[in-house]
């Protein structure tokens, strides 16, 4: 993997946060292309139906999601630093600059999240808890059916601050680090995790190093998107915000997003998480935050105008970064 300088990586991410804050992905693009995880996103479903036999002892099976693992990491990093030595040598560096920023943006969802995310207060608004539960079930995973106001916008605020972690911070993060090739290696595993790492009799040992992985991975910025969440909620609230993210955060299932949702549930004055169900199965989740939890399409707004702060909490940060890092060569 070619190895950049911070003075390359840290500028590559903050242009293709605001790359992709400006335009997201072309519609047409898509269209005509499809879209870079929709291609890892192939490769894990051939390498899965290839690897993952029901007949393969469940051991063997842990086995082979490793070497599944390592292959969807090593084809999308190997070509992409491939295309990036090539690159190298036909263009000015500066041009290549833009295009590893172009081409990370790619890989962050701001622009996509808020459009999802936004929908369903219109869906409740317009067209009442059918249009919500309709709308919160194309970004959640729990049963939406039997959900009132409160769970579909606690719902959708849960999935706003967890996707902020790990559709925006995280990838951004690792493309400050080591530019294309980091945003790629982590969109990767983190694709492998939401298609085999899961809990389920045919994906528990297969996808058991994905999900190990991608914890690991989001280690950092989970962390860092509850810091963008309380910097971008009026100071006043940052002690409480701070207080409430360090006590609820390890009660999460998740290592990684309890931290964004704690910020998230302290910032808005709500509850998030709680009890939810999961194929007919209730969960008994504890609680996160200190608020309501009669949450109104009134806290999903607000919740998407601190998103959008974060994230420009996230871009300036990136770019005073970038020119202190850029400067100081």
């Amino acid at each position: 993997m070619l190895l950049f300088p911070l003075s390359i990586t840290l500028p590559v991410a903050a242009l293709a946060a605001g790359m992709e804050a400006l335009w997201g992905y072309p519609p047409r693009l898509l269209g005509l292309i499809g879209h870079p995880v929709m291609w890892v996103g192939a490769l894990i479903d051939r390498l899965e139906r290839a690897l993952n036999r029901a007949d393969t002892p469940e051991q063997m099976r842990r086995m082979l999601g490793f070497v599944a693992l390592a292959l969807i990491i090593a084809i999308p990093v190997t070509l992409t630093a491939a295309l990036l030595g090539v690159g190298y040598t036909l263009l000015p560096a500066p041009v290549m600059l833009l295009v590893q920023a172009a081409l990370a943006s790619t890989l962050v969802a701001q622009r996509s999240l808020w459009v999802h995310v936004r929908a369903v207060g219109t869906a409740l608004r317009q067209n009442g808890l059918p249009g919500g539960r309709q709308a919160v079930s194309m970004i959640v995973g729990r049963d939406t059916s039997a959900l009132e106001e409160a769970g579909i916008v606690r719902a959708a605020l849960e999935s706003l601050a967890e996707n902020f972690s790990d559709g925006i911070v995280a990838p951004l993060l690792w493309t400050a680090l080591f530019g294309l090739p980091g945003a790629v290696f982590y969109k990767s595993v983190n694709t492998a995790d939401s298609m085999i790492g899961h809990m389920s009799p045919r994906y528990k040992a297969f996808g058991m190093a994905a999900a190990r992985l991608d914890d690991l991975i989001n280690l950092p910025a989970s962390r860092l998107a509850a810091l963008c969440l309380m910097l971008a909620a009026p100071r006043q609230k940052w002690p409480h915000i701070w207080q409430t993210v360090r006590r609820d955060a390890p009660r999460h299932r998740s290592p990684n997003a309890g931290w964004p949702e704690a910020a998230m549930a302290a910032a808005l004055n709500t509850l998030l998480a709680g009890p939810r169900s999961y194929g007919g199965h209730m969960t008994k989740d504890p609680w996160i935050g200190s608020g309501t939890s009669g949450a109104r399409t009134a806290d999903l707004e607000r919740g998407l105008h601190l998103y959008r702060r974060a994230c420009g909490v996230l871009i300036a940060g990136l770019l005073c970064t970038a020119l202190g890092c850029m400067i100081a060569q």
